[in-house]
C-alpha cells in the first residue's frame, strides 16, 4: 500500500478482527468484545421455569460436533442452549465440546450474533461449496433441527428469529423487537441498557414480569433495599427520640409546676 505522508493512522491499514485467521486455518477471527459480553447477558439472564438449571446446557463459542460420519466436521455457535443434559458440577468434567453422537440431545436454540464476515451464511444465503462442510443453515436446519434460531445484527440493531416448521425455518414476526418461548415460558429481546460498564442495545432474557436481573443487577437492588430499610430504621429511630424528647419536656413542666405548688404552700399531690 502507498505510504502518505503523515502516515495514515493503523485503524485505517490494519487488518481488522475479521480480516484475520483463528489459530485453525480457515477459520474465521475469534469473538470481539461484544461477542464475549452479549454471550454473558443471554447466559446470565437465562432462566426458564420449566426446566431445573442443572439440566440446561449454555454454551458460548463451544464447538458443535454434529456427524457421526465426518468426526471432525463442526460449527461453533456464538452462543445455544441444550434443554435435558446434565451440567458439569465438578471442573474436571466441564465439556471440551458438544459431541451429538455422545450427548443424544440436539440443541433447543441456537444464537448467532451477525457480523460482516459471516453475515451471508449466518442468513443461509451461501451455497455448500463442494466437498466442503455444509453450511451453518444446512447444519441448524436440516441436520440438527434445531427448533428455534435467531440472529442478531447489532449494526443495523435488528433482531430475527426462526422457527422450524416442517423440514424447513419459517421466519417468526417479532412485535416490538421480542420472542416469546412459550416451551421455556421466557422470552427474548431487545433491551437498551448498560452492562459490564458498555451501553448500547443488547439481546437479552426476560419472563412475564419483565427483564430478568443480572447478579449485578439484583445486588444494586439488594442494596438499595438494605438503604431503604436503614433510612427506616434511622427514621423511626428518630421519631422514638422525639418521643422521648418531648416525654421529657413534659415531666420537667410537671416538676416546675408542683415546685411552685409547694412554693405556695399546696401540696399538689393533693390536687390529684
Amino acid at each position: 500500500m502507498y505510504q502518505t505522508d503523515p502516515p495514515r493512522p493503523p485503524q485505517e491499514t490494519m487488518p481488522t478482527m475479521y480480516d484475520l485467521p483463528s489459530e485453525l486455518i480457515g477459520e474465521s477471527g475469534l469473538p470481539d468484545e461484544f461477542h464475549c459480553i452479549q454471550a454473558d447477558l443471554l447466559s446470565e439472564t437465562c432462566q426458564p421455569l420449566t426446566y431445573p438449571s442443572e439440566e440446561i446446557l449454555l454454551a458460548s463459542d463451544l464447538n458443535l460436533y454434529y456427524d457421526p460420519r465426518h468426526t471432525l466436521w463442526y460449527k461453533r455457535p456464538d452462543w445455544y442452549m441444550v434443554l435435558g443434559v446434565s451440567s458439569a458440577s465438578q471442573q474436571q468434567d466441564l465439556r471440551l465440546s458438544y459431541v451429538i453422537w455422545q450427548e443424544g440431545v440436539d440443541p433447543f436454540l441456537v444464537v448467532e450474533l451477525l457480523s460482516p464476515g459471516t453475515q451471508q451464511e449466518d442468513l443461509g444465503k451461501t451455497l455448500r461449496e463442494v466437498n466442503r462442510p455444509p453450511t451453518k443453515w444446512e447444519v441448524y436446519e436440516r441436520i440438527l433441527r434445531v427448533p428455534y434460531y435467531v440472529v442478531y445484527d447489532r449494526y443495523e440493531n435488528r433482531l430475527r428469529a426462526f422457527q422450524l416448521i416442517g423440514t424447513r425455518y419459517e421466519a417468526i414476526s417479532l412485535p416490538d423487537n421480542r420472542l416469546w418461548l412459550e416451551e421455556l415460558e421466557l422470552g427474548l429481546g431487545l433491551w437498551q441498557g448498560s452492562y459490564q460498564q458498555t451501553t448500547g442495545l443488547w439481546l437479552r432474557w426476560y419472563n412475564a414480569a419483565g427483564w430478568i436481573a443480572t447478579r449485578g443487577e439484583k445486588a444494586e437492588q439488594e442494596r438499595q433495599r438494605a438503604e431503604q430499610e436503614r433510612q427506616r430504621a434511622e427514621q423511626e429511630c428518630q421519631r422514638a427520640e422525639q418521643e422521648y424528647q418531648r416525654a421529657e419536656q413534659e415531666y420537667q413542666r410537671a416538676e416546675r409546676l408542683a415546685e411552685y405548688l409547694r412554693s405556695q404552700g399546696i401540696d399538689p399531690d393533693s390536687l390529684s
